[in-house]
């Protein structure tokens, strides 16, 4: 007997055992093998979908959150903008204040000015009215102490009011 060419009967046992084997494999271990093979595909898949999906969330949460970024950049712009509006207008409102505030000062003192001018004025009056009767006075007395010099006095008077009418 020979390896290489096998007996009829061996070759025949051998067919049988691997076709019983065979058998075997194919009603219980080939349906096992393939229920793990498709579990382990379904799972890579399912594996798959989700890591897609969660790319696709996350590109997404990438682009709400650029948006979210850009929308408050632009509140903050608005908002120093409307702040800067904010500081020009109070500080125009208060330019504009002081000038009224300083043109009002400007008009009391001036107004303050013409008053004490204008008692300033009445007082000189006053006094060189005052003045002029004193001095008219003590120039009549000294003029007219005796009677001769009174009635020469009354004489020129009377002319005077005579030849003005």
């Amino acid at each position: 007997m020979s390896l290489i060419t096998p007996d009829f009967g061996l070759f025949f046992w051998m067919t049988v055992v691997f076709l019983v084997v065979l058998f075997i494999l194919w009603k219980y271990g080939f349906p096992v093998i393939i229920k793990m093979v498709d579990e382990r595909k379904a799972f890579i898949d399912e594996s798959l979908r989700k890591a897609h999906e969660a790319n696709e969330r996350l590109a997404n949460i990438q682009k709400e959150g650029e948006s979210i970024l850009q929308e408050a950049r632009e509140k903050q712009a608005q908002i120093l903008k409307e702040a800067a509006e904010t500081r020009d207008a109070i500080v125009e409102k208060a330019q504009d204040k002081a000038r009224q505030e300083g043109a009002r000062l400007l008009d009391e003192a001036k107004a303050a000015i013409e008053q004490e001018k204008k008692n300033a004025i009445a007082d000189i009056r006053k006094q060189v009215a005052t003045l002029s009767v004193e001095i008219a006075e003590k120039v009549l007395r000294h003029s007219l102490k005796d009677d001769k010099a009174q009635m020469d006095l009354i004489e020129r008077m009377l002319d005077d009011v005579s030849v003005d009418k």
